[in-house]
Order: structure tokens, then sequence, then C-alpha cells
């Protein structure tokens, strides 16, 4: 009983939250003096903390899409700007994404401004627009608006009072009792007549009893009056939706089977023999029964105790840290490699010597505490071999906060403690097993070989985000190759370690094993030459790191839908050829008047998990035809920063603040309407603005992203059946 390794626990959780709330940053300013005459010159000097796990992009870099920090003052006479706001401690680099030069903050953001006072009370005020990202490159763009004041200044003033003009917005009705006015139809407000030979639908048909254009009021996120404060109304799904328990019942199933998996480990298949001389003493068959239920539930206990204690004290924030930060990555790394090489028999990985006796000792003494600690004893003893199995159940579970880890440790746990409960209710079952031997050591070399392959994974979040450019993807793949390629030559008897036995001929199922391996290299080798392998989608580093890329992107020219030509089209674009529209109402009006559905993106130019869900998701054939045949698409941009609004469409939003540019109103859609201010974020709405299933977030799995889709057809066809 020395083969055994340190408790390693809580080094397995890695995670990464997506579709969270960003918080915004807690900016203040100081003035370097107060007392001051006119003339003078001062310096404010705005500061926040920015929380761990988060950065803020600067100011002081080129041109690259992530949105620039940038200071916009409220202009009169009574003072003058010295040059720009100056980034202090900036942190430059070159983006791996983007190619390009950027600049940001992190735990700290400091920007300084000379301003010379003209006036003897002088009014400065602005704004300040920031774009806040987490580690993992979830960006939010928010306003901070200040007001300088604490001045003390003397003397006359050396510009005349007058006050500038003042621009008045668009006059919006004061009294919030008065009904808010139906938003103006961009498109014309006659009735559209489509046939199925008309080349701007492409003989697509809508659905009988479309809506009236008189009976839909899309701009709910509006506020009537600038007084007017009420609650937005956040878009529910009504219907019925599988998609939680779906999630919990396949972590659940896929946490058992790793528990499964997980006994015949060679660290866990020795400690059935202790486990049965241990209960071989119990007397009586309800002793037995009793003794060895108690024995299952401790050591499901002790692995959900694990497992939810982790969820719970970490946290988003030390998630976001232990998923992107290269140190615990690399650490990660290196526990894989060590484990790799103890399991091809370079050492053996043990428990300092007074852990082990602990736990004996207290197992020795029977009883109830007996058994627990005999549990605890197997937990521990196994962790070398089930330790890598829970870190990948933790990972299948990010995001769950509580829950989804809950029921995967439970999952895992449960399955793994069974055949030792019953080892220990019917201890004579033990001369029916097969003896350890060649075949143990056989598993053991295989999860070597499979520690290898995704110890790299970890390896890689640390060079995607710090941009090392030491594991692009064609390297990776390349890694993947000779390590699967070594297996299977392990696998057919032409490798062999120290403690492996003498093998004089090969069996079926080591066979069978190593074409299953031998087949799995020949899947990898394309990706060499830029194939997608999107079956491994979420173990490859993006295809943006891969020098060369074979998939062509789909750029012919297609017909607008109704020939109504998108706002905004000359600054904003969809990727692989799809249509779509680029304003909310604009894009509502178009898919009722066609009869389609709705596929609402709020997307970002400097969002890079958009760009990944666009090149891996939507890039695939049966997504692309449903989003480009099945639905019509409107991306939000939040973060475009050259489009402002016509000032007839200026409003205010339910806080008080008048909204002008494009990027606000999207991103004020998306905070009322969803609740939310990440993206990537994807809703489907039919033509009333009514959800047709629960929103998305940033999700790889492909099959899930078209079931979403299916599913949501499928209720749009529903209701437009009902509205005939």
């Amino acid at each position: 009983m020395r083969k055994y390794l340190f408790l390693l626990g809580l080094f397995f959780l890695v995670s990464s939250v997506f579709g969270q709330k960003v918080p915004s940053a807690d900016w203040s300013y100081a003035i370097t003096k107060s007392n001051v005459k006119v003339g003078d010159v001062i310096e404010v000097i705005f500061t926040t903390p920015i929380p761990e796990g988060y950065h803020i992009y600067s100011n002081d870099y080129g041109d690259c899409p992530p949105v620039k920090a940038q200071f916009t003052y409220t202009e009169n006479s009574s003072f003058d700007l010295l040059g720009g706001a100056n980034a202090i401690g900036s942190h430059h680099y070159i983006d791996d994404i983007f190619e390009c030069e950027v600049a940001d903050f992190e735990n700290k953001a400091e920007f300084r401004q000379q301003i010379k006072l003209l006036t003897s009370n002088p009014d400065i005020e602005g704004i300040l627009e920031y774009q806040m990202c987490t580690s993992d490159g979830m960006c939010v763009i928010f306003e901070y608006d200040f007001h300088i004041d604490g001045l003390n200044v003397s003397g006359e003033s050396l510009v005349s009072d007058k006050k500038p003009t003042e621009v008045k917005p668009i006059p919006i009705a004061e009294d919030p009792k008065i009904e808010p006015v139906e938003p103006q139809n961009i498109i014309d407000k006659e009735p559209l007549t489509l046939k199925n030979n008309q080349s701007s639908t492409e003989g697509y048909t809508p659905f009988a009893g479309l809506i009236s254009s008189d009976s839909v009021n899309y701009s709910g996120y509006q506020a009537v009056s600038k007084k007017d404060t009420t609650l937005c109304e956040v878009k529910t799904f009504q219907g019925e939706s599988n998609e939680e328990s779906t999630t919990y019942w396949g972590l659940f199933i896929l946490a058992f089977l790793s528990g499964l998996a997980a006994l015949l480990t060679p660290c866990v298949f020795p400690m059935i023999p202790m486990t049965v001389s241990f209960f071989m003493k119990d007397g009586s068959k309800a002793k037995a029964i009793r003794n060895g239920f108690i024995y299952g539930v401790s050591i499901i206990a002790i692995y959900v105790f694990i497992g939810t204690l982790v969820a719970v004290v970490a946290g988003p924030a030390a998630a976001n840290w232990l998923s992107t930060h290269w140190l615990p990555n690399i650490f990660f790394f290196l526990i894989f490699i060590v484990f790799a090489a103890s399991f091809f028999g370079a050492f053996e990985i043990v428990l300092p010597s007074w852990l082990v006796n602990k736990a004996d000792q207290q197992a020795d003494k029977g009883g109830l505490i007996g058994i627990f600690f005999m549990a605890f004893t197997i937990v521990l003893v196994s962790f070398s071999c089930t330790g890598p199995i829970v870190g990948s159940i933790l990972v299948q579970s990010a995001g769950g906060a509580f829950v989804k880890p809950l029921i995967g440790m439970l999952g895992f746990s449960l399955a793994f403690a069974i055949p030792f409960s019953l080892f220990a209710i019917f201890p004579n079952w033990l001369n029916s097993l097969p003896t350890s031997g060649g075949w143990l050591n056989f598993v053991k070399v295989v999860l070597g070989f499979l520690e290898l392959a995704f110890g790299l994974k970890f390896l890689s979040v640390a060079d995607q985000t710090y941009h090392w450019g030491i594991l692009d993807r064609e390297i990776y793949i390349g890694l993947w190759i000779v390590i699967f390629l070594l297996m299977g030559f392990y696998l057919l008897g032409k490798i062999k370690f120290s403690h492996d036995s003498d093998m004089p001929f090969l069996k079926v199922p080591r066979l069978l094993f190593s074409i299953a391996t031998f087949a799995f290299v020949s899947y990898l080798v394309p990706g060499l030459f830029g194939a997608p392998l999107k079956a491994l989608a979420g173990y490859l580093p993006p295809m943006s790191t891969h020098d060369f890329n074979i998939l062509e992107s789909k750029d012919d020219h297609k017909p607008y839908y109704a020939g109504v030509k998108p706002l905004y089209e000359d600054k904003l674009h969809l990727p692989d050829g799809l249509r779509g529209y680029f304003d909310y109402e604009q894009g509502m009006e178009v898919a009722r008047k066609i009869g389609r559905p709705v596929f609402l993106d709020f997307t970002g130019h400097g969002c890079v998990n958009c760009r990944e869900m666009e090149a891996r998701v939507w890039s695939d054939p049966r997504v692309h035809n449903l989003l480009d045949e099945e639905y019509l698409v409107i991306s939000l941009y939040v973060d475009e920063k050259t489009v402002e609004l016509p000032e007839d469409e200026w409003f205010y939003n339910k806080k008080g603040k008048l909204i002008k540019t494009l990027a606000k109103k999207n991103s004020t859609i998306q905070e009322c309407f969803f609740d939310a201010n990440a993206q990537p974020q994807y809703a489907l709405l039919d033509n009333e603005g009514n959800l047709l299933q629960p929103s998305k977030t940033y999700d790889l799995d492909v099959e899930g992203y078209i079931k979403f889709l299916k599913d949501g057809l499928a209720e749009y066809q529903a209701k437009m059946v009902n509205n005939k």
C-alpha cells in the first residue's frame, strides 16, 4: 500500500465561464491641486482597480479592432484640454487573433489628463468609454460619467462667460402617461406580396397568417420619456425546453461512465482486496449490508464534497484565473507529464508516510469512524489514477457554479463506489476476479499516452492566452499524431516498457484498440494541412493559429431579402456569405414580412469568442444552411464606434441616458431584453419578438447548436400555424 499520490483534488478545476454578466469598473478621479488661479494647468488622474481575471484596453495603440478607451468632454469656454489622456503603465503586445499591436491594463488602470483653466468657475464634465474584458475573450463596453468638482479657482476669466449653444436632443414626451409612438418602419409599410418564383427571397414561401405591422412594437427597450425608469421586460421562453435537463443528464451519464473506467486503473483495482480483507471480519449478513452501504455513501460524500467545495470556493474570478493564467495551466501540464512518466514506469508516486499511516490507524479502529476512514483511504490512494478523470469531470461542469459540479461528482463517485460496496457486502466475490498482472500494466501505459495528449491542452491554453506561439495548431496536431502512433505500436507489442509482461501473441482486444488508434491518427493527418477536424474543436488550438487554411469563404453575392438593403452594410458584415441585417427594427420588420424567424446575434468587432463561434460552428454546412435558408440573421455590434444614429432615432434608455449611437442602442437592447452584457449571445425570436428557445452563449458543440436552431424553427412553425 505504498503506490500513492499526494492529495491533488483541488488542482484539477479548469473551467471557463461564458454568458456571465461582466462587471463595470469602479472609476474615480483625483486632482493634483485644488487651490489654483485662472490660467493654471491642473492634472486629473483617473484610476480604477481591475478585478482578477479581467483587463481593460488602453488608448495608446494603433489601428487594431479592440475598442480603445476614449474620453469625450462636453466642450465649453471654461477650460482647454492640453493634449489627450495619457495611459500610465499599460502593457503592449501583439494580439494573436487580430495580428496587430494592442495595449491593456491588468489589476489597475490609470489615465492622466492636463487641463488649462480659463474661468473661475470651470464646468468640466464628460464620459469615459472603455472596454472591460474577461481573460477568455468576453468584452463589454461601459461608460463612466464624470464631473470634476473640488476646484477653488481665483482670478479673472480669460474668456467671455457666454454659454455655448446647447444642442438639444429630439423632443421626447416628458409625460410618462403618453403612449410611446410606434417606431417608424424602415421599409415600405405596404403589405409585401411574394411569389415562389421571385428571386428576392429565392423561392421562400412565408407562412400564412403573417402578423400585421400595426400589432407589433419592437422598441420596448426604449423609455417613453427621460423620466421613465420602469423596469425592462426581460424576454423569457414560455415553452417547454429540455436543454438543462439534457445537459444535466448528459453530464451525469458521462461522469458515471468515467467512474466505471476509473475502476480499471492500476491504482484502484488493487484496492479491492484491501476492501475485502477489511470487511471479512463482519459476521452477520445484516451488519455486512449496513457497513457496505455506509462505506459506499462515505466514498460518494468525500468525492462530492471535494467537487462542490472547489466550485463554491473558487467562484467565477478564480475559475477564469485557473482557466487562462499561464501559471496554473503550466502546472497542470507538468502534473500530467509527471503522471505519464510514472505510468510509463520511470518512478513511483507515493504519499508522505505520515498521511498514509494516519489514515490506516483510523481505519483499523473499526466502527463507523473506521469505515469512513477506510473510504477516505480508498479515495486518497486511488487519486493518482482518478485525479485526471475527476479533473475532466470538473472541466465538463465548467460554468455550473454549484449544481453541475455536484451532479458530475455524484455520477463519478456513484459508479466508483458501487463495486466497493458490493465487495464489502459480498467479500467472497474476490475469488472470481482476474489477478493483477500484465493487463493492468497495459491499462497503465495506455493511460500514460492519453495523459500526454490531454496534458497538451493546458499548455495550449497558456500559449494562446499569452501569445507565445510555441504550440500553434499544426504543431499541436503533429504532437498528437506522434503520441497516438506510439500508442498504436505499443498496443501491437512493438514497444515494450520495463514493467510490461512478455506477450507471446497479440490478443483480440489489443488488436481492436490498435486499429481504433491508427484510425484516429488517420483522421488527424489532414488537420496538418488545414482540415477543420471539428470533432476535436474543443481540444485543438483555433484555426486562426494555423499557417495554412484550406477553408474557402462563401462570398458569393446573394440578393437582399425582399429587396431591402441592410442599413450600415458598408461598415458591418456577416461571415461566410450569410445575408442579414444590422439594425434591430429593420431586421425584425423584414423577417415579419417574409415570414421567417429571427436569429439575433449580439457580437462585436473585438469579440474573440464571436470569431471562434463563426469559424468553428457557423462554418458547419448544416448550421450555415439553417441560418441562410430558414432564419433571418440580425447581427447587433455592441462595439461599433463609427455609426451614429440619425437625430430622429435618438432615444432615452430606462436609466435616463440619451442614446445616440448604434453600439449603445444594441447594448441597450441586450441588457434590457436579456439582462446580459457579454458577447456572444444568440437568441431566436418570432415575429412578435418572443423567444423561441432559451438564449445561447459561447458553445462550440455543433450538434447542440443545430438542435438549438431546429427546436426554435419547430416552435416558430407551431406558433405560425396557431396564428392562421
